[in-house]
This record gives C-alpha cells, sequence and structure tokens, in this order.
C-alpha cells in the first residue's frame, strides 16, 4: 500500500509544530522504493508514572512515524499497541486496523496509565493475547516475522528475563528502548540477540523520534543506493537486498571498499580528541569507540601514510597512544576498542591546548612537513574557554573538524572547527545517529606538488623545445 498525501497531513498534525519530517525516507515510500515483508509487530510501551503526559505524547509521534513508514496490511504488515504501568491494557489488536489512517488515529487516542512498571507482566501478556491467533495474530511461519518493540523509562517491579526469554523461545523477535535513567541490564534480558542490533538507548523522550529511521529500515526490503542507505563515498551499484561501492574515473577504491581516493600518497597525522565526561554515559561510548573505527576505516594507514593519535579527556587530558605508534588498521582499532572512560567533566579548552602543546610534537610521533588533523567529539558545552586554542590549533595551520552529540553547543563547535565551517562541524541530537556523521566526514588530503620538482621540469621542457627549433633550423639550412 503506498501512502497517501492524506496519511501524511494526519501525522503532520499529531506531530505538531515541532516535529520535522524525515523528507528522504518519506520521499522513498512515496516512491515505492520500500515495502516491508509481512509481519506481525505488537508495540509495548510504558505509561507508568514516570512517562510525564507530554513525554507520553511524544512516544505516541514515535509510533505513528514507524507506522507510517510500514506496509500496513492484513496481507502485509499488522500492528497492535500493549500500552502498561501496574497493569496492561490491550489498546490495538493486530486485527483492529488495516490502514496507516486507522492505526494512527487509534494511537493518538491512547491514554497514559500511570501507576507502576510491570514490565515482566506486560510481556507475558504480549506473548500469550496480544500474540495469539484470537487477536489477529497470524500462524507461525518461516514468511510471517513476529515482533516486539519494548518502550520504557525505567527499572521494572517484576522479572523480565524468564518471560522475555519464554517470548524469543516461541519466535518473537525483541527491540528494547530504554529511555532516560533506564536500567540497562533489564533492556539486554530484554533483548534478542545481536544486543548491538535489539537495544536503543536516548537521553530523554525528546528525541525518540531520531530512531523512526532506524525502525523503518529494520522491516523494509529497498533499492538501498535509491533510497541513500548505504555508505558509498561516490558511486553505489544496486543488488537485491545489497548494494557494493565504486569510484569516478581518475579515484580509486579504497582497501574498505567504500571510500575513494585520488591522493593515494598523501602523509597525514590525525589526532582524535575524545570528550569522556559523564554525561556521555558507558553505552553511548561504547558508540563513540565504534565511530572512531568508522573513521580509521576509511584513511589509508600505513608507516608512510596516514598515522593516527589518540587522546581523551574529561576534567583532565588522557593520551591514549600516540601518532605513529600503530602503523595498521587492526593494531589501531584493537587500540579504540581497549580505551576505558575516564567520566567527570568537560575541558575542552584544556584539551585543545594538549593537542597544539603535545599531540603533534615530533616527541609524539608528529612527522615534520606532514598535514595534520585534528578531530574533536563532545556531547556538552565546555566548563572552561575554548576560543584561544581553537584559534592557535587552526593559526599553526591545523584541519580542525568538530563533532557535537546531544547537549554540544553548536557555537563552540563551528568556533573549534576550520572554514568552511559547514564543512568541518558536524551535530546531531543522537548518540545512534554518529555512523552517518562517519559517513560524511571526508578527510581528503592531497600531496601539494613539489614547487622545486615543478620549476625543473619547466625548465627540462623548455630546453627540450629550445633543442628541437635548433634541430629543424638545422634541417630546414641543410635541405636549403
Amino acid at each position: 500500500m503506498t501512502p497517501t498525501p492524506l496519511l501524511f497531513l494526519l501525522l503532520l498534525g499529531l506531530m505538531g509544530a515541532r516535529a520535522t519530517v524525515d523528507l528522504r525516507t518519506a520521499a522513498a515510500m512515496a516512491a515505492g522504493l520500500c515495502k516491508t515483508r509481512p509481519t506481525d509487530i505488537v508495540f509495548i510501551i510504558d505509561s507508568s508514572r514516570s512517562v510525564r503526559p507530554s513525554e507520553f505524547e511524544q512516544v505516541k509521534v514515535f509510533l505513528a512515524k514507524v507506522i507510517e513508514g510500514l506496509d500496513v496490511g492484513p496481507n502485509a504488515t499488522r500492528v497492535g499497541v500493549v500500552n502498561y504501568a501496574s497493569r496492561v491494557k490491550n489498546e490495538v489488536s493486530l486485527k483492529t486496523h488495516r490502514t496507516h489512517a486507522g492505526l494512527i488515529k487509534a494511537v493518538t487516542k491512547i491514554e497514559p496509565l500511570s501507576t507502576g512498571t510491570m514490565t515482566g507482566l506486560a510481556i507475558t501478556f504480549a506473548l500469550n493475547v496480544a500474540f495469539s491467533e484470537s487477536e489477529g495474530a497470524r500462524v507461525k511461519s518461516p514468511d510471517i516475522s513476529k515482533v516486539a518493540i519494548i518502550v520504557t523509562d525505567g527499572r521494572p517491579q517484576d522479572n523480565v528475563k524468564e518471560v522475555a526469554l519464554r517470548a524469543r523461545d516461541a519466535g518473537i523477535e525483541i527491540f528494547a528502548i530504554g529511555v532516560g535513567r533506564v536500567d540497562m541490564n533489564t533492556l539486554k534480558q530484554m533483548a534478542s540477540e545481536p544486543l548491538d542490533d535489539h537495544v536503543d538507548y536516548v537521553e530523554s523522550y525528546s528525541v525518540i523520534e531520531k530512531l523512526t529511521t532506524k525502525f523503518k529500515e529494520a522491516f523494509c526490503v529497498s533499492d538501498l543506493c535509491a533510497t541513500g542507505d548505504h555508505d558509498c563515498e561516490q558511486v553505489c551499484i544496486s543488488s537485491p537486498g545489497s548494494f557494493k561501492c565504486a569510484c569516478k574515473d581518475g579515484f580509486t577504491l579504497m582497501d574498505n571498499g567504500r571510500s575513494c581516493s585520488a591522493c593515494s600518497n598523501a602523509a597525514t597525522d590525525v589526532v582524535f580528541l575524545i570528550d569522556g565526561s559523564k554525561s556521555v554515559r558507558p553505552e553511548n561510548f561504547e558508540l563513540v569507540k565504534k565511530w572512531i573505527n568508522q573513521i580509521i576505516d576509511k584513511l589509508d594507514v600505513s608507516e608512510t601514510k596516514a598515522h593516527v593519535g589518540l587522546v581523551q579527556y574529561s576534567s583532565s587530558v588522557r593520551q591514549e597512544f600516540p601518532l605513529g605508534r600503530f602503523n595498521n588498521k587492526k593494531d589501531l582499532k584493537d587500540a579504540v576498542k581497549k580505551m576505558g572512560y575516564m567520566e567527570k567533566g568537560t575541558m575542552t579548552g584544556q584539551a585543545l591546548r594538549y593537542l597544539t602543546e603535545n599531540s603533534f610534537s615530533a616527541s609524539q610521533g608528529a612527522r615534520p612537513g606532514v598535514t595534520k588533523v585534528g578531530i574533536v567529539f563532545t556531547d556538552g558545552r565546555s566548563q572552561d574557554y575554548i576560543g584561544e586554542a581553537a584559534k592557535k590549533a587552526k593559526d599553526q595551520g591545523y584541519k580542525m573538524y568538530a563533532v557535537g552529540v546531544g547537549n554540544a553547543v553548536e557555537d563552540e563547535l563551528k568556533e573549534i572547527s576550520s572554514v568552511p565551517t559547514g564543512e568541518h562541524y558536524f551535530y546531531t541530537a543522537d548518540f545512534k545517529a554518529m555512523a552517518q556523521i562517519a559517513k560524511k566526514l571526508q578527510i581528503n588530503i592531497c600531496q601539494e606538488e613539489d614547487p622545486c620538482e615543478c620549476d625543473s621540469l619547466v625548465k627540462f621542457q623548455k630546453k627540450v623545445e629550445d633543442a628541437l627549433q635548433a634541430l629543424t633550423k638545422k634541417y630546414i639550412l641543410y635541405n636549403g
């Protein structure tokens, strides 16, 4: 079923003035580039007293946006919604609504229950009732997927481990979304494997919409090149449910199979300056490390080409490893994975001073005459002054990138980044979206021509031309 303009208007009405529209995904859906496989999906949403009414409205917006991306229909995707607190309420059965409009209208009418947090009871209800044939679930089949999406913001008051295991054993794929002060171990006990794909965390309900794209993609079989859901730097070549990357003429596909380079001989010193303050949280710090390794994958790391250093900061600064210690990607990425989380404050100015005074010095492995690149990551406002150190880094000729997440201040990111700032600073509200920044951040450094070599070439060419002219004159005189 192709979504109509009326359905988009219904969704926009629900979202209100604060909403933003994922135009790329909407365009792909409207163009028929994405079709969800037949699935029975049940949302299990926490409406306990810790979830404020305004926050519960944001959960409903999230549900509506995910539903809008599904291929809803009796023979396609069926959707149910279970609402829970100390008790459980079956708000929408899998058999009730067979259109986007009907589902979204039903979601808008759901009211919070505002009592305790009996997550185990809600999963039991979903297993025994919501996913039953009497409520519209289809007979278990390899062609029909069963999916539960749990959204919660607290620690459950009952046991979830055993009942979640029973649900998974019954063939239900469980996604667990945690918000705010949620217990991460509980999410892991509920979710299916691999946990990286099935556990999500957002710091507040205000950014839960950021997960919409993930769930649209999870149920979507699409032309990945046409929808833009690929990480090819230049050319994407489609294949069923997959893609491969290629490069334009004059460029070479790098070892990672995604990036293209016209500067294969460029030598670069790259230092990551990573915020490890307590606001990042341990689970997000793991995402930051994955993001660093995504960028390392795009570099031509070797003894003579790209060298990488890593510095972490919070209330103090700690060098994880200097430039040149590791000259292959495997060792580099292993070292990044082993980086421990510092926690404490956010002294970005102090960290920038360390970068200018230490990281790019010869004693720390920096090479003379090689382009220097600094990549700064932070998730909040600096607790000290950054202006002087940021200016010094750029005055010394360093190419500076600034990446911010969550509560990072965009004015500070712009102050850190090189010009044009539009190409050197990046911001996202959600740590899960950092992978997209890794795709966009391009460190394109080409080796500059040696002016001496160029001058010598011109002189040589002039001598050849003069010699040819002399030979031509002699030939004319001889034959005259």
